[in-house]
């Protein structure tokens, strides 16, 4: 059975002077983002126990009903959107 022939691959590299730069801000953030994004996780958590505990006995909070989740876990989400944004 005869031998294939092997063929020679092109390296393909990419042209440095074909890139263009991107300014990436380095370094950690600053700790009032890290507050501001645990703030809104605690708020979140802190609104759905209130509710838990005495929806009851606060009115205003009784009559938002089903909302109160919707309130409370977007809190948290905010705070989690928050945490893709974290250095």
């Amino acid at each position: 059975m005869p031998k294939s022939k092997v063929r020679k691959k092109n390296d393909y590299t990419i042209n440095p002077a074909n890139r263009t730069p991107v300014k990436v801000k380095l370094g950690p953030s600053s700790p009032v983002y890290v507050s501001v994004m645990l703030g809104f996780m605690l708020l979140g958590l802190a609104w759905l126990i209130v509710y838990y505990l005495a929806a009851d006995s606060l009115t205003w909070m009784n009559n938002l009903g089903a909302y109160n989740f919707l309130i409370g876990f977007g809190f948290m989400i905010v705070g989690l959107v928050m945490t893709m944004r974290w250095r």
